[in-house]
């Protein structure tokens, strides 16, 4: 791959038209780009911002080649856009993330085997493609375990986690997608995360590790700076070099991380793209995901993190858009977000909103007094 200087003025391509496509083109706008997207949402949150949308699906080669005509460079918004296509692609148009990244965070068991060899700590796993495999891999790493489906899992979806014995017989029905991998279960005390960036001369910058805390396997609130040590700090750090390097990146990683009472560190999953877990960056840094990823992909000098103020980052799903717009008058505190999407179904992802504090907990808890994030609401 040649670094290329991408000039203001020329064509960033974005395979993906969701809200981190979205976000992706307001700061390749404001750096003077113009932004074509391929999605097959017709008004996709990005193709409402960008200069224009192709209309069509991720793996359609005669849109692909559309769009490679009319970029100087591509890049993509999320990891489930087809990895042959995306290869495909590489002949006929700059890609400088390439299309390896996407093949490895697609497939959990090659993800999983690529972190090994980066030689960081996944938790103890067994690859399963039958119920003897499954029964082996339990007697192996033993119960609690959590099966998952080598490909497509996102928010929870695609997993099942073995308590007991009985639990098997459901957990085997994940076999019929497919390979999965059986994974011990880590009794951790915090989820984290770190959102790195890397140029296409090898400079890495990564934002502060956040805090993330989720209900029913979606991310609820990302906390910023996480409440860990300095050794926690460090070591996730060195963490995210050895990965970074290990799968050569270009462009924006997120790692995402369980961390034990004993401070242990167990990487979880990585997504090759920025991450909902980063959005605090847009006001809480002097430089946003986005803005660092459009740099890295353009062959710009990466900028120096600097966390600018504490910040507590939650998700508006459907369900919570009426609350979050009726506090609007009394909150001039709250940086809101919406993504432009028409229908806010249950659980869909619709927003965000960005609190900067100078006391976390007492932000947390005003949050709480809102009533508008009601756990029993979000079942």
């Amino acid at each position: 791959m040649s670094e290329k200087f991408i000039r203001p003025g020329q064509t960033i391509g974005i395979i993906g038209g969701g809200q981190l496509g979205q976000m992706m083109t307001f700061s390749a706008k404001e750096a003077g780009f113009r932004v074509v997207i391929l999605e097959p949402t017709p008004n996709s949150p990005a193709g409402q911002v960008a200069d224009e949308q192709i209309v069509a699906a991720y793996d359609d080669r005669d849109a692909l080649l559309l769009l490679a005509e009319k970029s100087d460079v591509v890049t993509y918004e999320f990891e489930n856009i087809d990895y042959e296509a995306l290869d495909w692609l590489l002949e006929k148009a700059y890609i400088p993330q390439g299309a390896e990244l996407i093949r490895i965070t697609q497939d959990r068991i090659l993800e999983k085997q690529a972190l090994t060899e980066a030689g960081v700590e996944v938790a103890p796993y067994a690859v399963i493609g039958s119920l003897k495999d499954l029964e082996d891999g339990i007697r192996k790493i033993g119960i609690p375990s959590v099966l998952k489906t080598s490909r497509g899992g996102y928010d929870g979806k695609g997993q099942y986690v073995i308590k007991n014995e009985q639990d098997i017989e459901n957990a085997v029905e994940l076999l019929k997608n497919g390979a999965c991998v059986l994974e011990a279960w880590i009794p951790f005390e915090k989820e984290i995360s770190v959102v790195m960036t890397r140029g296409t001369s090898g400079e890495l910058s990564y934002f502060p590790v956040g805090e993330n805390i989720h209900l029913n396997n979606i991310l609820h609130q990302t906390i910023a700076p996480a409440r860990v040590s300095s050794n926690v700090e460090m070591k996730v750090a060195k963490l995210a070099h050895k990965i970074a390097d290990h799968l050569g990146l270009v462009g924006t990683l997120a790692v995402e991380l369980f961390l034990t009472e004993d401070e242990k560190i167990y990487v979880n999953e990585l997504a090759p793209r920025p991450h909902n877990s980063g959005h605090y960056t847009i006001e809480a840094c002097n430089v946003s995901q986005f803005d660092q990823h459009i740099r890295a992909v353009c062959g710009w000098p990466l900028q120096k993190v600097m966390l600018l103020q504490k910040t507590v980052m939650v998700n508006v799903l459907g369900q919570h858009v009426e609350g979050v717009i009726n506090q609007i008058p009394m909150r001039p505190e709250w940086s809101i977000h919406f993504y432009g999407k028409e229908e806010p179904k249950h659980n869909r992802k619709m927003g965000h909103v960005t609190v900067l504090t100078d006391d976390i907990e007492e932000t947390l808890k005003d949050l709480n007094q809102t009533k508008i994030w009601r756990r029993h609401d979000d079942v």
